[in-house]
């Protein structure tokens, strides 16, 4: 019963959230195309559930070319880093959670970069759709080392419930507004690491 009903919600929550934001997203879509050029988006292969590859949608916030991807802040562009700040770069993933590629809450979706090194126990976090937010984003987001947050994504998966995806939804916000963990520390993201993954079984 609870994947229909998370599913009936994601739907409907997106739906609602896409219409009722389309002016937000347009004026995003204006300002990154007047002050920075194309392209306003970001598309990026990433692993979705059973690690079935999607194609990530979000608002560009980073300047084009190479980069240190550990590194966003040394390469936002003149908005990026209000957007990321609020999150808002995320919003056009409600197109992926309509297509069913993403749900509302969830654990992150990754690079399959990162899920060719996966052992089993990583593994556990890819039986569900990948979420807009989730768990281990309510803890800390990126302040997180990469094992806190596969543990809190393991702990997700294993007991989420409805309840449980509306409490995570319900202090998202709170999150966003006190700008805690948009990056790591001294703005760096931490890349994932062989030494945080392990061989264990789940």
């Amino acid at each position: 019963m609870y994947p229909v009903a998370k599913r009936l919600f994601d739907v409907v929550g997106a739906s609602l959230l896409l219409v009722g934001l389309s002016p937000l997203l347009g004026l995003v879509a204006l300002a990154i195309w007047g002050t920075d050029g194309r392209p306003v988006f970001f598309v990026q292969v990433r692993a979705g559930r059973d690690a079935t590859p999607f194609r990530l949608i979000k608002f560009r916030t980073l300047t084009p070319g190479p980069k240190d991807p550990t590194r966003p802040a040394d390469h936002t562009i003149q908005i990026g880093e209000v957007l990321r700040r609020w999150a808002i770069d995320e919003l056009p993933q409600l197109w992926n959670v309509l297509r069913g590629e993403m749900s509302l809450v969830g654990p992150r979706p990754v690079p399959l970069s990162h899920v060719d090194r996966y052992g089993p126990r990583e593994r556990l976090r890819l039986r569900v759709r990948p979420g807009l937010t989730g768990w281990a984003q309510i803890q800390g987001r990126n302040a997180l080392s990469w094992p806190e947050r596969i543990e809190l994504d393991r702990q997700y998966v294993r007991s989420r419930t409805l309840g449980l995806d509306l409490y995570i939804l319900g202090c998202t916000p709170g999150i966003l507004f006190s700008g805690a963990g948009v990056t790591g520390k001294d703005g760096r993201n931490p890349p994932l690491r062989s030494t945080d993954l392990t061989s264990s079984s789940p």
